[in-house]
């Protein structure tokens, strides 16, 4: 098992047009916005979300990539079953709580989430909680986002439910056509650019079994993860490349062999200070922001600390691109 050997930071700039990026269920499904700033949100749960989506659909009949959450899939369900697989019986009264350890193992080396995300499998049997090798943050506008709600109609009805289709056609003929429809909203906002920020520990996934083609797969769905998931909502929302990607290469002297595992496993640099390295300010001339083409979006390599390098990941099937430049990168022209 090759398992990942460096801490990664990964950034996202992720773009809303026309749609809806993350609607919050507690207030009629309207995008999520900080209401001090007005900057918009999309959680991290929302692009976890997609991520698993993407994967699930393209990789879920390979050993080691099954999704556990998945939509409709019953949590207690798997962990029974991954119980019920370490205590080598078919029985539930013979499943031993102490083979938690040997169960937890199994999660995480049938679903590809669980060892990425991680999960929390004490919900039914205890088969332990997994703290994933990835961490993904919540996301904040560029710029404050103008939530809109339209009215949108309905030419057609419903109504509650008859015996007999005669029934429900005896109905139907006392009725006005006025009221054969209906009317609702629809919530959405004209334009928003979002960053997502991600941190991939090496120390955590040697602990669950994350390896490097783990990682080449998360960022692959990074990249994808709208483009498989579309919605009548999510129609505008797209993931815009290259994303940025920093590996943690160590910074010794390559005779202290110890201490550069050790660099490369835990860092070199603050995640901060990596995140801050790109910079999106909006162009003097644009009043109105409706595309990412009216930011500066820069790369600045100049401020890269030492072990670490830089790299783009411009297309979801090709590798990441190492950078060797130091100068300041316009990303809209990459």
């Amino acid at each position: 098992m090759n398992l990942l050997k460096n801490r990664y930071e990964i950034v996202a700039l992720v773009e809303a047009k026309m749609c809806n990026p993350n609607g919050d269920p507690d207030m009629a499904n309207q995008p999520r916005m900080d209401f001090e700033t007005n900057l918009g949100i999309i959680t991290d749960v929302a692009f976890k979300a997609r991520m698993r989506n993407y994967v699930y659909d393209a990789y879920h009949n390979e050993a080691g990539h099954s999704i556990l959450m998945i939509n409709g899939n019953n949590i207690n369900r798997s962990i029974a079953e991954a119980m019920l697989t370490v205590n080598e019986t078919d029985s539930m009264e013979k499943v031993e709580d102490k083979k938690t350890e040997e169960a937890t193992k199994y999660m995480c080396e049938k679903y590809w989430d669980v060892r990425t995300f991680g999960a929390v499998l004490s919900t039914g049997l205890n088969a332990g909680q997994v703290r994933g090798a990835a961490q993904v943050s919540m996301a904040l506008s560029v710029d404050p986002i103008e939530p809109s709600i339209i009215t949108i109609t309905r030419d057609c009805y419903v109504d509650k439910t008859y015996p007999t289709l005669e029934e429900y056609d005896n109905y139907d003929k006392h009725l006005d056509p006025s009221s054969k429809r209906s009317m609702g909203t629809k919530a959405f906002i004209p334009y928003g650019l979002y960053v997502m920020k991600m941190s991939v520990s090496a120390n955590l996934a040697e602990k669950v079994g994350f390896t490097e083609d783990d990682m080449d797969l998360l960022l692959e769905s990074v990249v994808q993860m709208y483009n498989n998931d579309a919605s009548s909502s999510k129609m505008g929302m797209s993931v815009l490349t290259p994303v940025i990607v920093f590996k943690h290469i160590g910074n010794s002297d390559p005779g202290n062999e110890e201490q550069l595992i050790r660099e490369r496993k835990l860092g070199c640099a603050p995640a901060y200070k990596l995140f801050n390295m790109v910079s999106i300010e909006r162009k003097k001339d644009v009043e109105v922001v409706r595309d990412s083409s009216d930011y500066n979006i820069t790369l600045h390599m100049e401020d890269l600390p030492a072990g670490v390098e830089c790299g783009l990941k411009k297309a979801p099937y090709e590798d990441v691109e190492w950078l060797n430049k130091k100068e300041e990168i316009n990303l809209m022209e990459v």
